[in-house]
């Protein structure tokens, strides 16, 4: 799975993901308004015909947006999946499951898990502090790899996606003997020519 990344995440970027046999990511709020990310979205479709989702990461104190509007268009447009970052599933999980959405929870401690299994989430991510993540607290400094191994003791109902220092084939097949269903991987698609960036920033 390709993780969320802001100001990356476009549908140049899910689209060739999809092609190439993931699941590729569109990253909600890099789209200005609700309706910006509808258009994104549709232009995906005209991509790819293989599965996508959205990221969509809440986090109102730092980030003001319409959440409850851009959930709507996820749901709407009826993408495979949402991944929900930063806060809880719970406001959302009957609409997106109305739509057929299944929802990807990022979680950033086994707490947060726990609580997203509750509340109906299709998939668990676990993530390492190595990982791009809010929600932890001091003292959960926990590397992916004991965090992982613990979700996986802990949760057997729910298949787990490994996140967080991950960019090989030797890593996705580590987590996979591990019991994950599947790593998400972000950063490592910087070094795309689908990846909006400077190509100065690979060699530094």
């Amino acid at each position: 799975i390709q993780g969320g990344m802001q100001y990356v995440g476009y549908a140049e970027m899910a689209s060739a993901v999809s092609n190439a046999g993931g699941l590729g990511i569109l990253t909600g709020l890099t789209q200005p308004s609700p309706e910006a990310l509808r258009k994104e979205i549709q232009r995906c479709r005209t991509m790819t015909t293989k599965p996508f989702g959205v990221n969509l990461t809440i986090l109102p104190a730092l980030i003001p947006a319409d959440y409850d509007a851009y959930a709507k268009v996820v749901a709407e447009e009826k993408v495979t999946m949402v991944e929900i970052a930063g806060g809880s599933p719970k406001k959302y999980m009957k609409l997106f499951h109305s739509h057929g959405v299944k929802v990807l929870h990022k979680s950033a401690t086994l707490r947060h898990a726990l609580k997203a299994r509750k509340y109906g989430v299709d998939l668990i991510e676990i993530v390492g502090y190595e990982a791009s993540i809010a929600g932890g607290q001091p003292g959960d400094e926990i590397g992916l790899w004991v965090a992982l191994a613990k979700a996986l003791e802990v949760i057997k109902d729910i298949p787990i996606v490994a996140s967080g220092a991950s960019g090989t084939g030797k890593q996705l097949a580590a987590a996979l003997a591990m019991g994950a269903v599947g790593i998400t991987m972000a950063t490592r698609f910087l070094a795309t020519k689908e990846a909006p960036i400077k190509q100065t920033c690979l060699f530094q």
